[in-house]
């Protein structure tokens, strides 16, 4: 028996427009045509046609599936490469849902940060900015560890919150004041994560790209006052180190304050 590309088509489940489409790529030979000029099909040209569908619908391009059939590919190592493409897919679509739920559950803003999806709430704006500059850059520990210093942080707000608050003009009375309340908290966090002070272990980019780009930031999203403040408050912090963390220090720039602060 043979059929129309039209009959095909139907029996495989699929159109004549991808039958011919297979065809045009060399998938699926051109069958004999019948002395009215239309196509006809049997049951090898069926099978063929189904045996492509199986593979199309298994995620295999039609690339590879061309060597399947050229007999260069007996398509197990092709099904292998496709394996480890759907176990990378799934596993992001995984954390793509887990922080979509933990968004909704803990009402946070749309755009919070991953991982710090119930604390977001209570961060400014600048401060998730940063934040997700930090994502860009630091390893999932080091990220972990800025989420344990803005929970800590949070606990006792105020100062974060007078920090954000800061004029542009503040007085230099309260400049100084604010500073000097804010570096035993940066000199702790020196202490418990002294990776802080040469970070390049946790980086994904350059350090140089890094330095650079939160200078850049630091400079647009805050205000001289503030950015007065947590000058003076790393150096202050760093006075109050032991000896062994300052010999560790290296070289630091007034932008990695705010990182030392990790968003508090």
């Amino acid at each position: 028996m043979a059929w129309s590309t039209s009959e095909l088509a139907a029996l495989a489940s699929t159109t004549v427009n991808t039958v011919r489409h297979y065809h045009r790529v060399g998938l699926l030979p051109e069958p004999d045509r019948r002395y009215n000029g239309y196509k006809q099909y049997g049951a090898r040209e069926l099978v063929q046609l189904l045996r492509i569908r199986r593979l199309v619908d298994l995620g295999l391009p039609l690339a590879r599936i061309s060597r399947i059939n050229g007999g260069g590919d007996d398509g197990r190592e092709s099904l292998r490469e496709l394996e480890a493409e759907l176990v990378a897919a799934t596993d992001r679509l995984l954390r793509v849902r887990e922080n979509v739920a933990a968004i909704l559950r803990d009402d946070a803003p749309v755009d919070s940060p991953a991982g710090f999806e119930s604390l977001a709430s209570r961060l400014s704006e600048t401060d998730r900015a940063i934040l997700h500059i930090s994502g860009q850059f630091y390893d999932e520990q080091a990220m972990t560890d800025l989420r344990h210093m803005v929970e800590h942080d949070l606990e006792d707000g105020e100062v974060g919150r007078q920090i954000d608050e800061l004029a542009a003009d503040a007085d230099e009375m309260t400049r100084e004041r604010l500073a000097r309340t804010l570096a035993p908290v940066l000199a702790q966090n020196l202490v418990d994560y002294p990776w802080l002070l040469n970070p390049s272990q946790h980086l994904s980019k350059s350090e140089r790209v890094m330095r650079q780009t939160i200078t850049e930031a630091m400079t647009e999203l805050y205000n001289p006052a503030q950015l007065d403040v947590l000058g003076r408050a790393t150096r202050l912090a760093y006075d109050m180190l032991p000896t062994d963390l300052k010999e560790s220090k290296g070289e630091r720039t007034r932008s990695e304050t705010r990182m030392v602060r990790a968003a508090g």
